[in-house]
């Protein structure tokens, strides 16, 4: 598969945060992922969202990169430091699932990717 990029854009509110995730889930299915992998990135989107939320933007644009490698998902972060003790366990559950977690030097950007077929899959 080439790449193909996919962006989405919803208000910062909780009620979106499906929307965030069955696209991501939809869009892992065109990778040809497995499921478990679709299921990792199910969790991966609602997670990024929540973190995404905790910045306080007032949406949340989602820029989704798709490959036969599998995806990645980048959320544009508002101006806010999370610091609610929530977000502790956000963090440790994207490291725990995600092939890559980062967010950019100048806090803007959450980057997320979910390989097809990562080792831990087997």
């Amino acid at each position: 598969m080439s790449e193909k990029n996919v962006t989405l854009s919803v208000p910062a509110e909780p009620g979106f945060a499906r929307s965030v995730r069955m696209m991501a889930s939809t869009l892992a299915v065109c990778c040809d992922m497995s499921v478990d992998d679709v299921e990792d990135v199910h969790m991966i989107a609602e997670e990024g969202f929540v973190y995404a939320c905790a910045t306080a933007p007032s949406a949340v644009e989602v820029a989704f990169t798709l490959s036969g490698a599998g995806m990645a998902m980048e959320f544009a972060l508002g101006e806010a430091e999370p610091e609610d003790a929530s977000i502790d366990l956000v963090e440790v559950l994207l490291g725990a699932v995600c092939d890559v977690f980062q967010v950019s030097e100048d806090g803007r950007r959450l980057h997320l990717e979910k390989r097809a077929g990562a080792p831990d899959d087997e």
